[in-house]
């Protein structure tokens, strides 16, 4: 009879840490899709930005030799990440191309446009603060330019509609991480309190609180990491399975952005079941006997 007890007792204990991993998996798996998206969308807006235009347009009476040492001048500035030259007969082709011509008639003759430059920003630089500042110090640094020209509500526009996107985001990912937390903190609460009995004993019997909380703490780390790899691998799983499956979806991530990742969830994962595995120890540490059945 006894031996049948502890069978079961052992069963009882192994289903509890099986249970709790895959709870803590699962949740963790939902956070790293929000993290996902969040690396994704940022993504998206590095690239949008970097792809905004700046022209600059340079004297006529420059020689080509003169253009190429200035293109080479303003490629070395750390605001830029390309600079392309731009002819006079390409300026005119993609003038001729562009839909407004349609409506218009011109003369090549009379449609001479000096050749420019067009400069490509870093995202952290697409601004219109900072593009306004960048147009003001080119003409001040370099008398060879004519003109500086940037669509700045195209820029406006792209700011203000990632910004937007980004708090919706945001708030959607606080508030599915204050429920993971709690799932994850009922969770651990319940798994602790089929042991209030035996935590309450240690305690009578002259146990500390810091030896009674020192294998709860080690398990609870053990659990986080293993919950943690296990919600990686279901959630790499996840994009390799639509990266294969769909072929209109190809997630990529760089090697940065992965690493973020998936130390986010290691360290996630580890310090939320520690948190919680630390307040419900205490509860129990400060509950009388009396009030534990």
């Amino acid at each position: 009879m006894g031996e049948t007890l502890d069978k079961y007792s052992k069963k009882g204990i192994r289903s509890s840490y099986l249970s709790t991993i895959l709870g803590i998996s699962l949740v963790l798996f939902l956070i790293g899709i929000v993290i996902s998206g969040y690396i994704g969308l940022r993504s998206i807006e590095k690239d949008a930005k970097q792809n905004v235009q700046c022209d600059v347009f340079l004297k006529p009476e420059l020689k080509d030799a003169d253009i190429k040492v200035l293109q080479q001048k303003i490629s070395d500035w750390r605001e830029f990440s390309k600079v392309e030259f731009v002819s006079s007969e390409r300026a005119l082709q993609d003038f001729s191309d562009n839909q407004l011509s349609n409506d218009m008639e011109f003369s090549e003759e009379a449609s001479i446009i000096p050749p420019s430059l067009t400069v490509y920003p870093k995202s952290e630089f697409a601004t219109k603060v900072e593009m306004d500042i960048i147009c003001k110090k080119l003409q001040q640094t370099y008398p060879e330019i004519d003109e500086v020209f940037y669509d700045s509500n195209q820029l406006e526009r792209i700011n203000l509609g990632f910004q937007q996107i980004a708090i919706i985001f945001i708030s959607i990912a606080l508030l599915l991480l204050v429920l993971a937390i709690a799932m994850i903190n009922n969770t651990i609460r319940m798994s602790i309190y089929s042991k209030r009995m035996t935590i309450k004993t240690m305690q009578l019997v002259g146990a500390t609180k810091k030896f009674i909380r020192k294998p709860f703490i080690r398990t609870a780390i053990t659990n986080g990491i293993i919950s943690s790899l296990l919600a990686i691998v279901l959630l790499v799983s996840l994009f390799y399975s639509l990266n294969n499956v769909l072929e209109t979806v190809e997630i990529t991530f760089n090697l940065e952005d992965l690493i973020i990742l998936l130390v986010s969830l290691l360290v996630l994962g580890v310090f939320v079941t520690f948190v919680s595995t630390w307040f419900a120890l205490n509860r129990f540490l400060r509950t009388n006997v009396d009030k534990l059945y």
